[in-house]
Formats: C-alpha cells, sequence, structure tokens
C-alpha cells in the first residue's frame, strides 16, 4: 500500500458525501423529457457463482424510458461516471437535469457528483429510507422482480444478461404503462423529445 500511495490521505476515495443536495419534493412534476431523471442499482443473485451481479438502471421520469443500464458484477463509482458521461454525449449534453439518486457510495463519491457538475447536471440525494423519493425507477426494478427474476430460470450471468437486454426493449417498446395514458415510454418520448434543450457549444 505504501508503494501504491494507497496510505497518503490525498489519493484515498471521498465517500464522505460532504455538501449533499437532498431532495425538496417527494414527488416529482415534469414537463419535458431530460429534466428529471433516477438511478438505482439493484442486486441481482447468480446460481452458478454463489454471489450477486449489480444492475445499475437510469430512468426518465417524464417519459418512464429507461435511458441506459449496466449490468455486472461490480459497480465502482468510475463505471456511474463512464455510464453517465456517454448517456449525456449521446443526447448532446441536455440543458438543465437534475439525477436523483440514494445515498450509495458510487453516487455519493466526490468523483461522481465533480463530473455531474462540470457537465451542468444537477445532482439530488433521497433522505435516508425513503425509496418513495425515487419511486419511479424503485417500480420499474419492483417490475424486474415480478416479470423477469420471479418468472424466467436462470443459472448464469450470461443467461440473465440477455433475459435482461431483451426485456428493456420490450419495456420501452411494448409494455403500456398506465400512468401515460396506456402508451409505451418510446411512444411518450417520441412525441415529446422535441422538447429537449441542449447547450450550444460555441468554437
Amino acid at each position: 500500500m505504501k508503494e501504491a500511495n494507497l496510505l497518503k490521505l490525498e489519493d484515498r476515495i471521498d465517500r464522505s458525501g460532504s455538501g449533499r443536495k437532498f431532495v425538496n419534493f417527494r414527488k416529482v412534476n415534469t414537463s419535458r423529457p431530460f429534466e428529471c431523471l433516477e438511478m438505482d442499482i439493484k442486486m441481482v443473485w447468480i446460481p452458478s457463482a454463489g454471489k450477486n451481479a449489480y444492475l445499475l438502471s437510469v430512468i426518465d421520469v417524464h417519459t418512464r424510458r429507461i435511458l441506459t443500464d449496466l449490468f455486472s458484477f461490480s459497480i465502482k463509482q468510475k463505471q456511474v461516471i463512464e455510464l453517465l458521461s456517454q448517456l449525456f454525449m449521446n443526447y448532446q449534453y441536455p440543458d438543465n437535469i437534475v439525477i436523483r439518486s440514494d445515498n450509495g457510495s458510487q453516487f455519493i463519491a466526490k468523483n461522481v457528483r465533480e463530473c455531474l457538475g462540470l457537465i451542468g447536471v444537477s445532482q439530488e440525494f433521497t433522505h435516508i429510507a425513503t425509496p418513495e423519493e425515487n419511486a419511479h425507477i424503485e417500480a420499474y426494478h419492483g417490475i424486474l422482480k415480478k416479470e423477469v427474476f420471479n418468472r424466467f430460470e436462470y443459472r448464469t450471468f450470461g443467461e440473465i444478461e440477455k433475459i435482461l437486454k431483451e426485456y428493456v426493449v420490450f419495456y420501452n417498446y411494448e409494455r403500456l404503462h398506465g400512468l401515460l395514458g396506456r402508451i409505451t415510454p418510446m411512444e411518450k418520448w417520441n412525441t415529446e423529445k422535441y422538447k429537449i434543450v441542449t447547450e450550444k457549444l460555441t468554437a
């Protein structure tokens, strides 16, 4: 550890989460896509490995579209940064975004918060033991439990990874959502994506 400079205070990962902004309103009201996103990590038991894998999902609150996800045996702050950076870059850095999460170590890490701040994304955290403040992504993971994990038999990481990839496509493009007026998340997205405002990059 000495040779790798891991004992130096300045090189340690900051997981204190000091300076976090907590949510002000439990219920989210949105008027456009990419106004408020929610993210969360769900544990997934892998029988053949005898341990959990982890699914990180990001949902657009306005349309209920799953924008991106990551399935891995380990999810660290670096992977969170890479996933979100790629997401926002793909949509030309939409303006005035808020992203909610719980207080997981990957989300409160200083590097994650600084990265999001640099690209203009406001980050807010739910209060302890209040999953209802992150209700939309919690609901999606609840749907996964009911419609995937309780229905499909799998043993390996690869088997459930394939099922999850197929389910996200089904959820976004085919599954009718009652709170959207019995349309799919992608129908809602395609109807209102013109409202997304992106930053104008100048030379």
